[in-house]
């Protein structure tokens, strides 16, 4: 049941908790709600502001919506302004609430997509609603677009758009969308991260071929499709896969460094990056390739050894790495392992120095004087990386300001995903702050 709380009117808290009641959630491999509803919506909303949003769809009911808002400073180049509107799956039974009824609890939204990413959709949209209604426009032109299939590697959304759409992009150089911007705490201070970089990301299976036969013969393990299978997969995950730094996560460790006062000649970059509370997974799988299983298949009766066995691997290699890496990976499980590609993605830095990044740190000292940025490579992925087929530099520039005891990046894909309302308002703030001034 929503409780009191005084900022359950704010438009942006509305806007949230009625995207959040829609449900597109996507299981990937094409099944999915479907994104159309919310599209729509989301569409509506932008012919509000005087715009004439293009919606299209890559497949049934897989929509994505863009359009244009014209800026007052027609010399500088447009700004991609992106979302996405599908959300994981979330299974009510292990939830406190139901996900997709948007309950206010505990100054919070709770909810599937409160976090990835549609309290963000809401806050494009309530920041520009803002600037339009005091008959002011953006610095310079926004490219406001809202994709689907961001969850399964944007094959159906952006992706696609680039592919078969790359017009509706034209003239800009720049974007930002999710999974920075968000405040973390080091050693008692304050930060923001500021996604400036993605990892690579191949999404690849490994299979094993042997002769099938019956459960009950004495197989050695080299014929046996699973039991080659699971030596491989530990000779994977056991792999320690080395630090390696890049011009993006070289300045995420100096800005760690000037926050705690440590020496980077003294102290590694894993305990550095350990030194980032909740947000330490993330910036130590920065420094690093990661291999990680997640989904097995083989057999179909308990008394067959199976002919094929399989196990899916989400990899995400450094940008630039993904064939020496890949190669390293056919070694690493060796001979008879099949190494089949089912999708793969670039990774791309955009520059960690520059006007935008001022303009981010402008716009957050505006309501948090003071602030400090740590650019860093995000170790997942967003819909940046298809855009960066088309040139576009890409950031991750969510703002928000959270509570230090809020582990904020556990809610990525976690159970009892939820936001603060504060921290909702904190970030329209933010950010229509930054497109009235960049």
């Amino acid at each position: 049941m929503t409780e009191e709380h005084p900022l359950t009117s704010d438009p942006t808290v509305s806007l949230t908790r009625e995207l959040i009641r829609i449900d597109t959630q996507n299981w990937g491999n094409g099944k999915s709600s479907g994104e159309r509803e919310a599209a729509g919506f989301l569409a509506e909303r932008l012919r509000a502001l005087n715009t004439e949003p293009v919606l299209f769809e890559s497949e049934p009911n897989r929509t994505s919506v863009v359009a244009r808002i014209p800026g007052r400073n027609p010399d500088k180049p447009a700004l991609v302004v992106h979302g996405h509107t599908d959300v994981v799956p979330a299974d009510a039974s292990n939830w406190s609430v139901d996900p997709f009824a948007a309950e206010v609890r505990d100054g919070c939204i709770w909810g599937r997509g409160a976090v990835d990413m549609k309290n963000m959709d809401a806050m494009i949209v309530t920041a520009l609603d803002n600037i339009i209604a005091s008959g002011e426009l953006p610095e310079r032109e926004l490219i406001v677009a809202f994709f689907a299939d961001e969850e399964d590697g944007g094959k159906l959304g952006a992706h696609w758009a680039v592919d078969n759409k790359p017009e509706l992009f034209a003239g800009a150089t720049e974007a930002i969308s999710e999974v920075g911007g968000y405040s973390i705490n080091i050693d008692g201070q304050r930060a923001y991260l500021l996604q400036t970089g993605e990892k690579a990301m191949i999404w690849l299976r490994l299979r094993a071929r042997r002769p099938s036969g019956h459960g009950s013969k004495v197989v050695p393990t080299s014929d046996n499709s699973i039991s080659e299978l699971a030596r491989a997969i530990v000779r994977l995950t056991e792999h320690e896969w080395p630090v390696q730094l890049n011009e993006t996560s070289t300045e995420m460790i100096d800005a760690l460094c000037e926050l705690t006062g440590a020496d980077a000649e003294q102290v590694s970059p894993d305990e550095l990056a350990l030194r980032g509370g909740f947000a330490a997974a993330w910036l130590r799988a920065s420094l690093r390739t990661t291999a990680n299983p997640t989904m097995l298949d083989g057999g179909y009766k308990h008394n067959v050894i199976p002919e094929t066995a399989s196990v899916a691997i989400d990899v995400r290699p450094l940008p630039g790495e993904e064939d020496a890496v890949l190669e390293q990976i056919r070694e690493i499980v060796g001979n008879g392992i099949d190494v089949e590609i089912d999708w793969q993605a670039i990774g791309a830095q955009a520059p960690s120095t520059g006007p935008l990044v001022d303009a981010s740190l402008a716009s957050l000292r505006e309501y948090d004087p003071g602030a400090k940025i740590i650019p860093y490579l995000l170790p997942a992925g967003t819909d940046n990386k298809s855009l960066a087929r088309l040139g576009i530099d890409g950031y991750g520039f969510a703002p928000l300001q959270l509570p230090a005891e809020l582990n904020f990046p556990a809610m990525f894909h976690g159970v009892d995903e939820r936001v603060p309302l504060e921290s909702l308002v904190f970030g329209r703030q933010v950010l229509e702050h930054f497109l009235r001034t960049y």
